[in-house]
């Protein structure tokens, strides 16, 4: 611990994002950096060094996540940082995270909710941190391709390209066997390519800078290819000596209301994904996606994908956003049935809201809301939607119920409804082809930790075995899905 009074002596920094205003205008990343090494120094000297780092402990509390999923040694290189070490901070950061510069840019930090610090004062800004620590490394040129020395001459194939797909593909390539990486998009990275927006994750900069490195390494990259469909999943099992499957939880939850049908009501990665594309094909010229501009735009659903369509919405020039939520507002300090170390469910207002709040004079956000119908025109395309307040009561068994509130029903205008209420699990096609088993809630069943499937050489990790997660945490078993399948190849493995 290089500086014991350091946490006594620094208060919480974070650097100023682009103004929304600004920012608003373009489609570059809103965060920015410090401008002095020594801001990022001592943010890392407010680091305690505390006996036990909860930090990095990685475990599912009954209130939700707690710590960091792949255990990133966060208050040793939170002293690197503060000593100036930053090539060592960086050596001790890749041990964990294949993708550092990925997580410290869209993962809600539940490292950040755990800290000791944080019991009482505001939390080290860890996921600051990690991102100044790899952005440096590629600066300085640190970050190169490593060949492997030895192959093992087996063949794996990974099925999907988001964030737990190239984190198995990296280490499986590591341990020396070839793995070819299959994507269903034009481009590699899944939801990291086209789910999130550039604004929060360049794709060029960020994203792609990664896979070119992959691929320099050796790992091979298919696109435009689903299997089960373009190639049959036995013909894969016959090419490969084993297959790991990551292709995420991307069946969206739908709105069974009267009017779903009409034209204009889209699922938010539908919106998304097309503006995406649309952005890195011709900066949005050719027109391929789904504007929001001049109309009144809806989102249905309050977590950060709603919040992605809001932000989207804004720089299309929409008329007027409203993200309507059924759950109530969360309350701004923890309660005692939400005790530190488990993640802190609390308000915040995310950068998508901040924007629209600076553009139309408030935050977005209606808090229990339900959706009753769609009305359209003459045309079939929608124009209102109809809601009503909601209260949540508990029943005698204790179960939490929607009742709606008298005297609450309303008629917003709408020309654009985005359904933004997370994913029910993966899509049946390649689960059907293979014969997969599946848990109770549509997810490919293989034990966390084991991760193989009920077919002999078929692995599952990621959101298309856990459920809609985090990067972090399709990081974490996309890595651990690595080490199993590289155990079922050779009968060892050394990797972690």
């Amino acid at each position: 611990m290089g500086k014991p009074t350091g946490f006594i002596e620094y208060q919480r920094l974070l650097p100023s994002d682009r103004a929304p205003l600004e920012r608003v205008k373009d489609w570059r990343e809103f965060h920015l950096h410090f401008n002095r090494e020594e801001d990022g120094r001592e943010q890392g000297a407010r680091c305690m060094e505390c006996g036990i780092p909860f930090c990095q402990t990685g475990k599912l509390l009954p209130g939700g996540a707690s710590g960091c999923p792949v255990h990133n040694l966060i208050p040793e290189w939170n002293d690197m940082i503060f000593r100036g070490l930053w090539k060592e901070a960086y050596e001790r950061l890749r041990m964990t995270n294949n993708f550092p510069e990925f997580t410290g840019r869209v993962c809600p930090a539940p490292c950040e909710g755990s800290c000791t610090l944080g019991i009482n004062e505001p939390p080290v800004t860890i996921k600051l941190n990690e991102v100044s620590i790899i952005d440096k490394a590629f600066e300085e040129g640190w970050v190169q391709p490593e060949i492997p020395v030895e192959r093992t001459g087996k063949k794996v194939a990974v099925v999907g390209s988001g964030p737990a797909g190239l984190a198995c593909a990296d280490q499986l390539n590591k341990a020396g066997h070839e793995v070819t990486v299959y994507e269903r998009a034009d481009r590699i990275g899944g939801l990291l390519m086209y789910g999130i927006p550039n604004m929060k994750l360049d794709k060029q900069e960020v994203v792609q800078r990664r896979v070119d490195l992959m691929a320099a390494e050796g790992v091979q990259f298919i696109t435009n290819v689903e299997v089960g469909k373009d190639i049959s999943a036995e013909t894969l099992r016959s090419d490969f000596d084993a297959v790991v499957l990551c292709a995420g939880a991307t069946q969206p939850r739908d709105l069974p209301v009267a009017g779903r049908e009409l034209t204009g009501v889209h699922f938010a990665m539908d919106f998304l994904t097309a503006n995406t594309k649309s952005l890195l094909d011709s900066n949005l010229e050719n027109g391929q996606y789904i504007s929001a501009k001049g109309l009144d735009v809806i989102v249905i659903g309050g977590g950060d994908t709603g919040t992605d369509c809001v932000a989207t919405s804004v720089r299309h020039g929409c008329k007027s956003v409203t993200q309507l939520e059924i759950m109530p507002r969360q309350p701004d300090a923890r309660q005692p049935d939400n005790p530190w170390p488990e993640w802190p469910r609390v308000h915040k207002v995310d950068y998508g809201q901040e924007e629209a709040a600076a553009i139309f004079g408030r935050d977005p956000r209606d808090y229990l809301i339900s959706t009753k119908k769609l009305v359209g025109d003459e045309n079939g395309h929608v124009k209102e939607i109809h809601t009503i307040g909601v209260r949540w009561e508990r029943d005698e068994h204790g179960r939490m119920n929607l009742a709606e509130v008298e005297n609450t029903a309303q008629a917003l205008p709408a020309q654009l409804v985005l359904l933004a209420m997370g994913f029910t699990g993966p899509e049946k096609t390649l689960i059907d082809a293979l014969r997969l088993d599946t848990d109770p809630r549509g997810n490919v069943k293989a034990e966390y930790g084991q991760y193989a499937t009920n077919l002999p050489g078929v692995f599952a990790a990621g959101d298309m075995r856990r459920g809609q997660s985090l990067v972090v945490w399709a990081i974490n078993e996309g890595r651990e899905a690595a080490r199993e399948c590289d155990r079922f190849l050779m009968g060892k493995t050394f990797l972690p």
